[in-house]
């Protein structure tokens, strides 16, 4: 799971501590977080959406994190 965002970005704050908490209830499971700064690509694709949950690589969540949804997608 990735975590795009930018330093800087209150809502990418926000969605740090809703995949924190969320995460704490699925052991294994981890996000790396990414600037779309230091990607000319991501910069391209997603510098008006952050921040982006990305799950397997596809877009999961822009913006706000639905917490129930978040959830539904990591139970097997």
């Amino acid at each position: 799971m990735t975590l795009l965002g930018k330093p800087g970005c209150h809502l990418c704050d926000d969605a740090r501590e809703v995949l924190t908490a969320v995460l704490a209830d699925f052991p294994g499971v981890a996000f790396e977080e990414r600037s779309i700064l230091d990607d000319p690509e991501l910069l391209d694709a997603y510098a008006e959406e952050i921040p982006v949950v990305l799950i397997d690589d596809r877009v999961h969540t822009i913006w706000r994190i639905d917490e129930a949804r978040l959830r539904r997608a990591l139970t097997p």
